[in-house]
């Protein structure tokens, strides 16, 4: 029997009017299906124009929010700049907030802030939670005053946002507030953590050098003059100096071990301190100042960084790290024709209190017991000083060289810089030296230590009263045992620099 063979043949195509209803239905389902989505999209069109406002009500209150929040940032920071412990500084800091809220502005860059000072308040501490008072409230206590708040509820209705959403939804939500409240204050401030005594009380004095040059003294410290910081004491023969605590809040005694040196180096490095000011409430010192643990941290000044105590990046170099030694004068370093015998001016016991014989009244010392003069500072006029008015920041007009003789006990000047320079300014020459490029360009005033002046009279249970800020500037790297630097004057309390920050 043979085999059957069996052959697939081709399918057999439906009937037409198969593919004819087929048609039908699926245009009959996608007419469905359309009007389904339609009616979808009709029912969802409403919630989704609701989302799309809700989301623009909520940018809008989200950017009103971080434009008051801007404001107050800018204000606060501006106006807590400006307290320095006396109602001066209350009203500075109100005219810098105001000045400020002038310059800012909202709704896109649209609006400029109607300020009023109800935005601005004052306080003790940093809570928001504390005591807020207003500018007079403030100014009659300004001592105890290290912060600012602002509001921003106060600025007639400027964080205010008219809603669309959420108005049909509430009508108690037709207008949101946006506003923001910062609370600012220093956290640091560039002042040495070594304090002196001042050698007079007196903010300015006349020194008749003769009829002619009436010089001004402040504080009892001669500008211009070279005084070793470890051997002043207004009140007694034996050495008196202090180290400042660099942590403890003013009008606090503090921790007797923020006293230690591994504490304070970092702040002799950088010469800051890690408070909101050092006038006003009295500060925690200790005494003596332990020259011996910090002088090459003090050093970082002139490019050395000894035992790594400290760094090029915490803390640069000046920008001109010559040492101004006695022993290279009058050759190389030419400013003074007549060689110096000391590196500062000579100490005396004279009047039963350790001071230097420039200090005393005319002739007050020869022509070599000065040390280096003039390295940064030039002796002022005491006509150039006003009561109640702070030095110019151009710094007061000086006596010319050729006053010297009869200042300096017959010292006079061989190639002293002309204009307006000192032999520390010019940047080039015998008198400049640059730090090593590793280190970076430095930074110019380094070598000027920012030293509280305390009131001897009343140091009690480690803390003092600072009655000025004085300039000294280094002359040469400390040692051991002698920090030497020449008077730069008083720096006014608000020049001084420091880190203003936010508190949460």
């Amino acid at each position: 029997m043979s085999a059957l063979t069996f052959q697939q043949s081709s399918p057999i195509p439906p009937p037409y009017f198969l593919y004819k209803n087929r048609r039908a239905i699926l245009r009959a389902t996608k007419r469905g299906q359309s009007g389904a989505i339609s009616v979808m999209f009709v029912v969802l069109l409403i919630p989704l124009l609701g989302l799309c406002a809700l989301a623009i009500d909520l940018g809008l209150v989200y950017n009103r929010k971080a434009e008051m929040r801007n404001i107050a940032h800018a204000v606060a920071l501006a106006a807590a700049k400006k307290l320095n412990g006396t109602a001066g500084g209350i009203g500075a800091a109100s005219a810098a907030a105001a000045s400020t809220a002038s310059t800012v502005k909202f709704k896109n860059l649209t609006e400029t802030v109607a300020w009023t000072g109800a935005a601005l308040s004052f306080g003790t501490s940093s809570s928001s939670a504390g005591t807020w008072m207003d500018a007079s409230a403030a100014a009659a206590m300004a001592d105890h005053i290290y912060y600012v708040k602002v509001d921003t509820h106060e600025l007639q209705g400027a964080g205010n946002v008219h809603t669309y959403l959420a108005a049909v939804l509430d009508k108690s939500l037709a207008d949101v507030a946006a506003d923001s409240e910062v609370i600012a204050g220093r956290t640091s401030i560039d002042v040495a953590p070594i304090a002196l005594c001042a050698m007079s009380l007196s903010p300015a004095a006349a020194r008749a050098n003769s009829p002619t040059y009436i010089e001004l003294v402040e504080y009892g410290f001669r500008r211009g003059i070279s005084y070793d910081l470890m051997q002043l004491n207004p009140g007694g023969t034996v050495p008196l100096n202090f180290v400042v605590n660099p942590v403890a809040a003013p009008g606090t005694n503090g921790d007797a071990a923020d006293l230690s040196a591994s504490t304070v180096g970092p702040h002799a490095c950088s010469g800051s301190l890690a408070i909101a000011r050092v006038t006003g409430d009295p500060i925690a010192v200790g005494s003596p100042f332990p020259l011996g643990s910090l002088y090459k941290q003090l050093n970082s000044r002139f490019d050395e960084y000894d035992s790594a105590l400290c760094t090029p990046r915490g803390a640069l170099p000046d920008v001109n790290v010559k040492a101004y030694d006695y022993t290279q004068m009058p050759t190389p370093l030419p400013w003074m024709t007549i060689a110096p015998a000391g590196q500062t001016a000579a100490a005396t016991t004279s009047g039963g209190k350790l001071q230097s014989v420039a200090d005393l009244p005319p002739p007050g010392g020869t022509s070599t017991q000065y040390g280096p003069l003039w390295a940064n500072a030039k002796a002022v006029p005491f006509s150039a000083y006003t009561a109640g008015v702070p030095e110019p920041s151009t710094g007061y007009t000086p006596f010319a060289t050729s006053s010297w003789p009869t200042l300096y006990g017959g010292q006079t000047v061989k190639t002293y810089p002309t204009g307006t320079a000192t032999p520390y300014k010019p940047g080039a020459g015998v008198n400049w030296a640059a730090p090593d490029s590793a280190h970076g360009p430095g930074w110019r005033g380094r070598r000027i230590l920012n030293v509280p002046l305390l009131d001897c009279s009343g140091v009690v249970s480690g803390s003092a009263n600072v009655v000025a800020v004085g300039k000294f500037f280094m002359t040469v790297p400390a040692t051991p045992t002698v920090l030497a630097a020449e008077f730069g004057g008083v720096v006014p309390i608000e020049r001084i620099s420091g880190t203003v920050g936010v508190f949460p």
